[in-house]
């Protein structure tokens, strides 16, 4: 649990990350800002009508980067679909400027946690870190 609490922290101080996923071919890559650790697992968020959402249902496989004060961390791994109610309003709690687009029961909001993932921590300076969760 340390190693993934390691993680979500390092993506919480960074602030923004980049999530990269795939359509047909075609890698695709935009900055996030939604990370939670809940029940044991690292979460993220976004709306079930963007493209993102549609690139996940066809392939699940995605990455994550994020870049802060000269290290940076890239997570990998599956992206699971979880629709349980309490994970939905724990993410808005943590993140109240999102309430105005998402709510628990619009049937949009969607949070996702990584499945079989591997985080590696590197630096110019540094030996890379790895661990899995």
């Amino acid at each position: 649990m340390a190693d993934i609490s390691k993680a979500v922290e390092f993506l919480d101080k960074a602030g923004t990350y980049y999530l990269a996923t795939v359509e047909g071919d075609q890698p695709r890559v935009r900055p996030f800002g939604t990370v939670l650790l809940y029940d044991g697992r690292l979460y993220i968020q976004t709306g079930k009508v963007k493209p993102v959402s549609k690139q996940l249902a066809v392939n699940p496989r995605a990455e994550i980067c994020a870049f802060c004060e000269g290290t940076w961390v890239r997570v990998s791994g599956e992206l699971v679909n979880d629709d349980s109610r309490e994970v939905k309003v724990a993410m808005l709690e943590k993140y109240p400027s999102l309430k105005g687009m998402y709510d628990p029961d619009d049937g949009n909001t969607q949070v996702l946690y990584f499945k079989g993932a591997k985080a590696v921590f590197a630096s110019f300076t540094a030996a890379p870190e790895s661990f899995e969760f």
